[in-house]
C-alpha cells in the first residue's frame, strides 16, 4: 500500500514539474512580447488584442504558434514605432520574425542571437542604426537575413559568413563601412546587390595568381586591367544609382521576402518563358484548369522545383498594349505587397501572350468555400468570416492609401479573395485593375466588373475611384454574411413590392437577423457582430460614392472603434428623407404638381 501511495505521489509530482515548466515557458514568452510591446508606439491599434494576462500568446493577433511556442512573428507595415528589446532573445522557439517597413529605431539587440531556430530576420525599411551584432553569426538555420534601408554603421561582422545555411543577404542601404567579407557563405553574394547604397563599404577584388607573361604582355594586361577595374566601377555606380531612384519610388512599397520563393529581390516579379509556365500546366490542360473570370483563364501549375503555383491566362481581348507597358504595371504591382493581398511570383509576356503568376492558395476562394460545401469541407466558420472581413478591409487600405500610384481593384467580390492554408483572407486580381494618380479617378471605355458589385457612378458613367472599391466590398461582406452571391440576393416571395436594399434594412430593424445569416451556420453566430456586418455593408453601398466611408473608416468599425454609430444615425435621417421625398412625388404625380415643390430648402439639400 505504502509503495502505491509513494508511486501515486511520485506521478503527481512529475505532473507538477511538468506543468510548471510548461506554464513557466509560457509565461516567459509573454513576459518577452509584453516587454516588446511596451517599448512600441502603435498607432493604429494592431496590437490591441495582445492580452498580457492570458497564460499564453498563441491567440494574439499576428503571433503564430506551433503547439504552445511561439514561432512567427509578423508585424511588417503596421507603422510601429519604437525600439526592439533584449527579451526578443528569450523566445527560443522562434523562426520567423518580420518587422519590415516600420520606423522602429535604436539598436539591434545582440541577444537575437539566441534565437538557434531562427530562419528568418527582416529589419528592413526601418530607422535602425548602430553595428549589426557579430551574435547573428550564431544562428546556425538562418536562411534569410534582411537589413536594408535602416542607418546601420560598423564593419560587417565575420561571423555572419559562419552561417551555411544563408542563401538570402540584403545589407544594403545602410552606412556600413570597411571590406565586404568574401569568404563562407558571403561568397555567392559578391555580386549581387546585396551591399550597394554603403557609401564607404568596399568589395575586395578576388585576387587572381601571376603569370609568366612580361613586357608588352604585362602592359597589355594592366591597361586591361585598368579598364575591367573602370567598368566594374562604373557598372556598379549604375546599380547603386538604379537601385536608389527605385528605393526613392517605393516609399509606400514593401518588398517581403518569401520563405518560398527567396531568389525575390526588391519586391521584383521573376519573368518566365512561356515554355515553363506551358510544361508547368501540363500544355494548359483540362486537368490543370481551375477557374476562370471576366479577364483571364486559371490552371493549376507545378514549376521545375516542384513549387505549386496559380498561372492567369489573360484572354486575347484582355492581352493587349505592349510588352514594355505591361512589364511596367506588373513590377509596380509586384512592390505593393502586404499580407492580406496575393503575392504576385511573376509573369510572362510574348507578342500573342500575357500571363500572371500567383502562389496557389490551398484552401481556394472564399466563394468556393462558401457555395461548394463538401463532408470534408464544412460551412466557414463565424470567426473565419469576421477574420475576412477585416482582412480585405486592410487589403483594400494598402491599396487605397499606401500605394502609389493608388490602385483601384475595380472587381471585390468573394470570387477574388483567396484563403491561405491557416484561413486567413487574401486580396487577389488587384493585378489587374487599372493603376491611377491619386488626384484623378480613372475613366474607360468599357465597363469591368462583376453584376451587384458595380457602383452606381462606375456603372453609369465609367469612372472609378476607390468609393467604387468601397461600393463592392458593402456587397462581398453580404456575400459572406448570407452565403449567396450578391447578385442572387432577392426579398422573399412576398415581399416583392419592396427593394432589397428595403428588406434587408427592415429585417435589422425587427431583429430577424436569422433571415439574413447563412443557414448553414445554423445558428451559431454572434447576433450583435452580425448586425454590425449588416450595418457596414449598408453603408458601403450607399448610392452616393460621397457618403460612403473610406476603407480606413470600415477598418476602425470592425474593430469596434467609434464612427458606426454615427454614420447609421445619418443614414436612417437620409433613408428617412429619401421616403418622403418618394411619398410626396409619388402624391404629386397624382395631383399633377411639381415634385419639389412643398420641399424646403432644408430638405432638398440634406443627405440622399
Amino acid at each position: 500500500m505504502e509503495q502505491r501511495v509513494s508511486a501515486l505521489c511520485f506521478s503527481l509530482c512529475l505532473i507538477l514539474i511538468f506543468n510548471s515548466f510548461h506554464c513557466a515557458s509560457a509565461n516567459v514568452e509573454v513576459d518577452s512580447l509584453s516587454a516588446f510591446k511596451s517599448n512600441l508606439v502603435d498607432p493604429d491599434g494592431m496590437l490591441n488584442n495582445w492580452d498580457t494576462t492570458l497564460v499564453t500568446p498563441c491567440t494574439w493577433h499576428y503571433v503564430r504558434c506551433s503547439g504552445e511556442s511561439v514561432t512567427e512573428l509578423d508585424l511588417g507595415s503596421f507603422n510601429l514605432t519604437g525600439q526592439l528589446v533584449p527579451q526578443l532573445g528569450r523566445l527560443s522557439n522562434l523562426r520567423q520574425l518580420a518587422l519590415y517597413n516600420n520606423n522602429i529605431s535604436g539598436t539591434i539587440p545582440r541577444e537575437l542571437g539566441n534565437l538557434a531556430n531562427l530562419q528568418r530576420l527582416d529589419l528592413s525599411l526601418n530607422s535602425l542604426t548602430g553595428p549589426i551584432p557579430d551574435t547573428l553569426g550564431n544562428l546556425p538555420r538562418l536562411q534569410n537575413l534582411k537589413l536594408n534601408n535602416n542607418s546601420l554603421s560598423g564593419e560587417i561582422p565575420r561571423s555572419l559568413t559562419t552561417i551555411s545555411s544563408l542563401d538570402t543577404l540584403d545589407l544594403s542601404f545602410n552606412q556600413l563601412t570597411g571590406d565586404v567579407p568574401i569568404n563562407g557563405s558571403f561568397s555567392k553574394f559578391t555580386n549581387s546587390p546585396s551591399f550597394v547604397g554603403n557609401l564607404n563599404l568596399r568589395i575586395p577584388a578576388i585576387s587572381q595568381p601571376p603569370t609568366a607573361q612580361t613586357g608588352r604582355s604585362n602592359s597589355t594586361g594592366a591597361i586591361a586591367g585598368g579598364v575591367a577595374g573602370g567598368v566594374v566601377v562604373l557598372i556598379a555606380f549604375v546599380v547603386t544609382l538604379v537601385l536608389w531612384t527605385r528605393r526613392k519610388r517605393r516609399d509606400h512599397f514593401i518588398d517581403v521576402p518569401d520563405e518560398k520563393f527567396p531568389e525575390l529581390h526588391h519586391g521584383q516579379a521573376k519573368k518566365f518563358s512561356f515554355q515553363e509556365l506551358e510544361i508547368a500546366a501540363d500544355n494548359f490542360s483540362r486537368g490543370n484548369f481551375i477557374g476562370k473570370g471576366g479577364f483571364a483563364n486559371v490552371y493549376k501549375g507545378r514549376l521545375a522545383d516542384g513549387t505549386l503555383v496559380a498561372i492567369k491566362r489573360l484572354k486575347k481581348e484582355c492581352a493587349q498594349g505592349g510588352e514594355v507597358q505591361f512589364e511596367t504595371e506588373v513590377e509596380i504591382i509586384s512592390m505593393a505587397i502586404h499580407h492580406n493581398l496575393i503575392r504576385l511570383y511573376g509573369y510572362c509576356t510574348t507578342p500573342e501572350e500575357r500571363l500572371l503568376v500567383y502562389p496557389l492558395m490551398t484552401n481556394g476562394s472564399v466563394a468556393s468555400c462558401l457555395r461548394e460545401r463538401s463532408a470534408t469541407q464544412p460551412p466557414l466558420t463565424w470567426e473565419i468570416r469576421k477574420r475576412i472581413a477585416v482582412g480585405v478591409a486592410r487589403g483594400l487600405v494598402y491599396l487605397h492609401e499606401h500605394c502609389d500610384p493608388k490602385i483601384i481593384h475595380r472587381d471585390v467580390k468573394t470570387d477574388n479573395i483567396f484563403l491561405d492554408e491557416k484561413y486567413e483572407a487574401v486580396v487577389g486580381d488587384f493585378g489587374l485593375a487599372k493603376l491611377i494618380d491619386y488626384k484623378h479617378t480613372h475613366v474607360i471605355t468599357k465597363v469591368c466588373g462583376t453584376v451587384g458589385h458595380i457602383a452606381p457612378e462606375y456603372f453609369s458613367t465609367g469612372k472609378s475611384s476607390d468609393k467604387s472599391d468601397v461600393f463592392g466590398y458593402g456587397a462581398m461582406l453580404l456575400e459572406i454574411l448570407t452565403g449567396h452571391r450578391a447578385s442572387h440576393l432577392l426579398p422573399p416571395p412576398n415581399k416583392q413590392d419592396i427593394t432589397w436594399l428595403e428588406w434587408v434594412n427592415g429585417a435589422l430593424k425587427d431583429k430577424k437577423l436569422e433571415l439574413l445569416v447563412d443557414s448553414h451556420l445554423k445558428g451559431n453566430y454572434v447576433e450583435d457582430e452580425a448586425e454590425q456586418l449588416v450595418k457596414i455593408a449598408l453603408l458601403c453601398r450607399q448610392t452616393s460614392p460621397i457618403e460612403r466611408p473610406k476603407m480606413s473608416e470600415v477598418v476602425r468599425m470592425l474593430e469596434g472603434d467609434d464612427g458606426l454609430a454615427e454614420r447609421w444615425v445619418r443614414w436612417e435621417e437620409g433613408e428617412l428623407l429619401c421616403k418622403k421625398v418618394k411619398y410626396i412625388h409619388q402624391s404629386n404625380i397624382d395631383w399633377g404638381l411639381d415634385s419639389t415643390s412643398n420641399l424646403s430648402a432644408y430638405e432638398l439639400s440634406n443627405a440622399r
